[in-house]
C-alpha cells in the first residue's frame, strides 16, 4: 500500500473518532473567521487551557475586526501580555487594518487570499480556510507533522522546507470536500490528546494504530525527526526595581529588537554583586536609602535565555533627569496599563506581593 492510500484509507476511522472525541473549545461554537483566527495565533507556543482566558478577555475588549483594527498599540499589548512572541499580535492588528480597508471588514475567504495578510502562514490559511469557509484545504501543524511521520516510519527532517512541502500535498489530495474543517480538527485532536508528543503516545486508543507502521515497529517515540537547533546564547543581567514612594521606575524598550517597545524594570548587563551595584548608582547619581537582594531568575527566549538576578532599591529621592523613556508608576497603573513581559515575572510578582 502506497502512502496515499493509506492516508485515504484512515479518513474515515480518524472522521469516526473525532465525532465521538472532539475537545470543546470556546472558538469552535461557531464558524466565525474572527474567533478562530485569533485562537490559532494564540495557541502557537500555548496550551488550550492557558489560552481559553486570554481569549475570552481579547474578545471582551474587541470583538469584531474593526475594533482590534482601531485599538492601540500599548492596550493590545497589554491585552496580550503572557502569551509572548508580541510580533503576533502587531501582526494581528496589521492584518484587522487590511481586512477592514482593503476587505471592508469582511474576512477574505479564499486560502491564497489570507496568505496575504500579515502574520498568516500556510498552517493559519489553512486552518481558517478549511473551518470557517469549508474550503477543502489542509491545515498541516506540529501535531500532524507528528502522526505523518509515525503513521510511515518516515525519518525524513520535518525542519526542512521541502519535507513539510511533500506532507502537506500528501494530505491536500484527500482533504474531504464535504467536512474539511472536522477533518483538519481531527488530526490535530488526535495528536493533542492520543498521539502525544512527549512521553509515550496513547497507541490503544488511537483509531488509526492499524495503519501505523511506527507502532508496528515500537518505535514511535522516535518520530517525529529534527535536526538538533542551534545553542542559545546565555547573557546575565541584572535587573532593579527602583523604588520611591511606593511607585517604580519602569521604561520602555526600543521600537527594534527582542521585546521590542514593551516596557521593563531598568536592568544592566552582567552579574551585578551588592558593591558594583552601589557603584553604578553613584554613577547614575541617585541615593539609595536600602536595597534588598530579590533573587535569581531564568527566562528562556527562542535564540537566548536571561539569567537574572533582582535587587530591590529605595530611593531617598527621584534622579533629576530620567532617561529617555522611562516613567514612575505606581502598581495599580503597573497593572493595568503597561505591558511587561513575563520575562519579568518573578520581579512583578515581588511588587504586587508587596501591594497587598
Amino acid at each position: 500500500m502506497n502512502q496515499q492510500d493509506r492516508i485515504g484509507e484512515i479518513t474515515a476511522p480518524l472522521l469516526h473518532w473525532y465525532a465521538k472525541n472532539k475537545r470543546v473549545l470556546p472558538w469552535r461554537e461557531d464558524k466565525n473567521p474572527y474567533h478562530i483566527w485569533i485562537s490559532e495565533i494564540m495557541l502557537q507556543q500555548t496550551r488550550v487551557e492557558a489560552v481559553k482566558g486570554y481569549y475570552a478577555r481579547f474578545l471582551e475588549r474587541l470583538p469584531q475586526v474593526e475594533d482590534l483594527a482601531e485599538v492601540g498599540e500599548d492596550e493590545l499589548m497589554k491585552l496580550w501580555q503572557g502569551l509572548g512572541y508580541y510580533n503576533r499580535a502587531r501582526n494581528l492588528k496589521k492584518a484587522a487594518e487590511m481586512i477592514a480597508g482593503e476587505y471592508h471588514g469582511r474576512f477574505p475567504e479564499e486560502y491564497e487570499e489570507l496568505l496575504r495578510l500579515p502574520g498568516i502562514g500556510e498552517y493559519t490559511a489553512g486552518a481558517i480556510a478549511s473551518m470557517a469557509f469549508g474550503k477543502p484545504v489542509p491545515a498541516v501543524d506540529g501535531n500532524v507533522y507528528r502522526i505523518y511521520t509515525r503513521l510511515f516510519a518516515d525519518g525524513s527532517d520535518i525542519m526542512q522546507g521541502k519535507v513539510r512541502k511533500r506532507i502537506r500535498e500528501e494530505i491536500k489530495a484527500v482533504v474531504p470536500e464535504k467536512c474539511p474543517g472536522e477533518y483538519n480538527q481531527a488530526w490535530m485532536d488526535l495528536g493533542a490528546v492520543i498521539c502525544l508528543p512527549n512521553g509515550a503516545p496513547l497507541c490503544r486508543e488511537c483509531p488509526i494504530r492499524t495503519w501505523c507502521l511506527a507502532k508496528e515497529r515500537g518505535d514511535m517515540t522516535v518520530f517525529p525527526v529534527k535536526a538538533s537547533k542551534k545553542k542559545r546564547k546565555v547573557q546575565d543581567r541584572t535587573v532593579f526595581l527602583l523604588e520611591y514612594q511606593g511607585k517604580y521606575l519602569i521604561q520602555q524598550r526600543p521600537e527594534k529588537g527582542l521585546l521590542a517597545g514593551l516596557w521593563e524594570f531598568p536592568a544592566q548587563e552582567g552579574r551585578l554583586s551588592p558593591e558594583q551595584l552601589r557603584l553604578f548608582l553613584e554613577k547614575w547619581n541617585v541615593d539609595a536609602d536600602g536595597v534588598e537582594l530579590l533573587g535569581s531568575g531564568k527566562h528562556i527566549f527562542s535564540h537566548v535565555e536571561w539569567h537574572m538576578i533582582g535587587y530591590l532599591v529605595h530611593l531617598k529621592q527621584m534622579p533629576q533627569e530620567l532617561q529617555e523613556g522611562m516613567v514612575l508608576s505606581s502598581v495599580e497603573q503597573i497593572q493595568k496599563k503597561y505591558s511587561i513581559p513575563s520575562a519579568f515575572s518573578l520581579y512583578l510578582d515581588e511588587i504586587f506581593s508587596r501591594k497587598k
